[in-house]
């Protein structure tokens, strides 16, 4: 008996979940306060539940006939359906507890007691004073459409209806530049709005150049989408639907946050934004083109003729190029062409700079991202294994420097390259003197100043 016990004892209680705000109130309706009757039956098996948008007319009568409220135009209303997202939306008890029964197109005859409408006590829903809210009512609801929702805005005054998924997951934001299929149709089907021929409805984005709601939603979309946004009368007009296709964006970013540093994408890439850009320490191999942002709008470097088309080469995190060249570098995937206009601070006024790249210029690079290699990992290989594969890496990269040499200087490099080889052959050799000299500040800050002095004439010629 006292084994039963312990083991009862050991058998942790489950977790249970907390009951919604709305399944609370569900168990107020009791047997006879919420009947339905049926007018027309609907189509399909499936029933809306929580998360999805529910569209539906209504029409609400005292138990003589008469029409209290009504969104049918025959009625008084503006044939504009009532848009509500279950589980979020606010709703009367009744309507919680009976449109989740409803088929697509069903027409349903509710009855309701005053403690399932606005009569319920702390009803999330107010009526102005004249609403018979003490009265037993009917609700005639015809279900119009229900659909998974997505959610734009907190007050649930934009809604977003997938029809076709994009590629990616990459939306557009400020100040990305768009290109997108529109139309629009205010809530009883009317046209407003149409451009679905010629060219894309071309705009950036956060200038207000389309309506608000319009900008939620498509801020939400990844390219190649497909959808309609809800959006209600205080981001557009009276509950219209958007349908919108999401053609193309281009990825605009203002690195600085204050309009200096800009870096826009002109040609698209390869993997994903932004796990696959080179976002830590990396080898980096780019091809770019340096201008002037003066009148004359004069090109001062190109690789592509100033460097027989050969890339450069740099490693990322050592200071070798300007910090804007790198900054945007970093956020670039290999294959992207990017656009970066950057201001002096953040070019080359802090960093070498060559006699016709003047002080305070602002400068516009055009700069392609080839491809970057991460450094290794160490993890498990031994000292032998690491320097073997530290000597390929350097005779590659002094093969790769090569083509910044001139012609007489090949041979003399050749020579400074084995010299440097068997050097380091006999590093075990070296006595602490040396050993304190190389590990020096005043060393360190030579040997940076030196490969700045290598890589960049490139970026400031």
């Amino acid at each position: 008996m006292a084994v039963d016990e312990d083991a009862e004892q050991e058998v942790a209680p489950q977790n249970k979940k907390s009951p919604t705000e709305d399944e609370k109130r569900r168990k107020k309706i009791v047997p006879g306060s919420l009947m339905k009757a049926l007018i027309r039956p609907g189509g399909g098996d499936s029933r809306p539940s929580d998360g999805d948008q529910v569209m539906y007319h209504c029409t609400i009568q005292t138990l003589d006939g008469v029409v209290v409220e009504s969104t049918r135009s025959e009625n008084g209303g503006r044939d504009t359906p009532i848009r509500h997202v279950l589980g979020k939306s606010k709703m009367i008890l009744g309507l919680l507890g009976g449109i989740p029964t409803m088929l697509k197109g069903e027409v349903e005859m509710f009855k309701m007691k005053p403690q399932v409408h606005y009569g319920e006590h702390d009803c999330p829903v107010s009526v102005v004073s004249e609403f018979p809210k003490d009265d037993e009512l009917h609700f005639e609801i015809e279900m119009i459409d229900f659909f998974k929702a997505k959610v734009v805005s907190d007050d649930l005054g934009a809604v977003k209806k997938v029809i076709n998924e994009g590629q990616g997951w990459e939306s557009p934001r400020d100040p990305y530049e768009v290109k997108a299929w529109i139309s629009a149709k205010i809530g009883d089907g009317k046209l407003i709005l149409l451009h679905m021929e010629g060219e894309p409805y071309f705009f950036t984005f956060g200038k207000s150049e389309v309506p608000k709601g319009l900008e939620m939603g498509i801020g939400t979309m990844a390219r190649g989408e497909k959808a309609v946004a809800y959006v209600t009368s205080q981001y557009l007009t009276q509950s219209p639907l958007i349908p919108v296709e999401l053609v193309h964006f281009i990825q605009v970013r203002d690195m600085l946050g204050d309009g200096r540093l800009i870096k826009r994408r002109i040609h698209d890439r390869k993997g994903e934004f932004p796990m696959d850009c080179p976002l830590h320490d990396s080898l980096l191999h780019v091809r770019y083109n340096g201008m002037l942002l003066n009148e004359e709008r004069r090109v001062f470097y190109d690789t592509r003729v100033d460097n027989n088309d050969q890339p450069l080469e740099f490693s990322s995190g050592e200071g070798l190029v300007p910090e804007g060249f790198e900054m945007c570098v970093r956020l670039m995937l290999p294959g992207e062409i990017t656009i970066v206009t950057c201001p002096p601070d953040y070019a080359n006024d802090k960093f070498l700079r060559s006699a016709n790249v003047l002080e305070g210029a602002h400068v516009q690079w055009e700069i392609e991202l080839l491809g970057f290699e991460i450094p290794k990992d160490w993890t498990g290989l031994n000292f032998k294994s690491i320097m073997d594969d530290e000597v390929e890496k350097k005779a590659r990269k002094q093969f790769k420097g090569l083509f910044d040499k001139k012609p007489g200087e090949i041979a003399v490099a050749g020579a400074e390259d084995e010299e440097d080889i068997d050097t380091g052959e006999n590093h075990n050799n070296f006595d602490k003197e040396d050993s304190d000299a190389n590990n020096s500040e005043e060393s360190h800050e030579a040997a940076a100043d030196e490969r700045q002095r290598g890589v960049l004439p490139l970026l400031a010629q």
